[in-house]
């Protein structure tokens, strides 16, 4: 077994169960390892702290996955670790009449670090994201068919991320039957269609399944306007919830599409329903020209910081975004807002939104505090897990 011995002072994030090593922590390594084959981690007196898998090519060069010295993690411990996953999901897939899609596995959350399993109904979908899960695809995957019966599993690791660890990006059946152009499920009893071949990340926004049912009590009797519709889920919970119109607006034409068709499969009396394609910062700017106003505005977007570095520029977007959207807000309208990047804290966040406010020269209430639902778990040991945070407000 090979050694990773850390700098004197370096192992005290470690000792307390965060899952990453940082390169510059590490002392030296004693013995040859690959890429993503198991290390022990030891202090500098040679003191055993934790097992994990390491990736010299990764600023991130060790993954903790288990702090029991006993408890080395060969195939039988991975299998239970999927299986305390899966069991700890228990609780939402239950009925699955009303909700039949999910996330089973969440990396660091569930011990697991760079795997991520989503189910859709009768297929999974998964992301092996680092090299150290990359090396136990197959049992991985063996352990998920025993313990999932899927229909089929599919793989999506087509993501940027890979390529920081050395790996390429890879897509397709990895057991079973290939998954159709779309799949139905449900989510709170409502019905949706699925791309987990082509969609973003696994297909879905599986982590804003609780935001969803949120803003729903919010749309009675108001036009919305969805910014970053995607596949027009927001929107269905709005309409759901009483909203007279919504008009949905995103980039994507075939984003678009499906929200047309997922709007039409839960609804057979439609309201007023527009579709915009286009930049959502264009877009908002136009309809703030044209005169448009709105009784609720949510705004999705993407990622806009991937590394600490990007902070700051994304902190001016959001407020941009925010900005744009309180400008088309009539008094008393509701914004409902997120930010999914994992490097911008809750503060600096409300702070973004609160500037906008001062710029819309409005007064803001700010009425709930959003984040991921319970199968996206935050690790006391692992706040940068928390990746999504949202804002339901009042203009005021």
């Amino acid at each position: 077994m090979v050694d990773v011995i850390l700098k004197k002072n370096r192992d005290k994030p470690a000792r307390q169960y965060h899952p990453w090593v940082y390169s510059g922590a590490i002392d030296k390594v004693i013995g040859s390892v690959e890429a993503g084959e198991t290390v022990t981690v030891r202090d500098n007196r040679k003191e055993f702290i934790a097992y994990g898998y390491y990736n010299p090519h990764s600023q991130v060069c060790v993954r903790l996955l288990e702090w029991d010295e006993g408890a080395y993690p060969d195939d039988r411990w991975w299998h239970f670790r999927l299986e305390r996953a899966v069991r700890n999901r228990d609780n939402l897939l239950k009925n699955p009449d009303l909700t039949d899609c999910g996330r089973l596995v969440f990396g660091e959350a569930d011990f697991l670090p760079g795997l991520i399993v989503d189910r859709y109904a009768d297929f999974l979908a998964v992301q092996f994201l680092t090299m150290g899960v990359e090396k136990k695809k197959k049992v991985i995957v063996d352990s998920l068919f025993e313990l999932m019966h899927p229909t089929g599993i599919y793989e999506r690791s087509d993501v940027e991320v890979r390529l920081l660890e050395g790996l390429d990006k890879r897509k397709g059946v990895l057991d079973g039957v290939e998954p159709p152009e779309v799949i139905p499920v449900l989510e709170n009893g409502l019905s949706f269609r699925v791309n987990i071949k082509n969609g973003h990340k696994t297909g879905f926004y599986l982590d804003q399944r609780d935001n969803r049912l949120s803003a729903n009590a919010y749309a009675e009797k108001k036009e919305v306007l969805d910014c970053f519709s995607y596949t027009g889920a927001f929107a269905v919970y709005l309409l759901k919830g009483g909203a007279t119109s919504v008009t949905l607006l995103d980039a994507s034409a075939s984003s678009l599409q499906l929200a047309r068709e997922n709007i039409a499969l839960n609804s057979s009396d439609i309201p007023t329903v527009r579709f915009l394609r286009g930049d959502a910062f264009t877009l908002l700017r136009q309809l703030h020209e044209s005169g448009s106003w709105y009784d609720m505005i949510v705004l999705d977007p993407p990622k806009f910081a991937f590394a600490r570095g990007h902070v700051k520029k994304a902190l001016a977007a959001y407020k941009d975004v925010n900005l744009l959207a309180l400008k088309l807000l009539r008094p008393d309208g509701i914004l409902v807002t997120f930010s999914c990047s994992g490097t911008v804290s809750v503060d600096d966040f409300q702070t973004a939104v609160f500037w906008a406010s001062v710029d819309a020269r409005c007064r803001l209430q700010f009425l709930q505090t959003l984040s991921h639902p319970s199968d996206h778990p935050v690790p006391a040991s692992f706040p940068e897990g928390r990746y999504l945070k949202g804002l339901i407000c009042r203009r005021v």
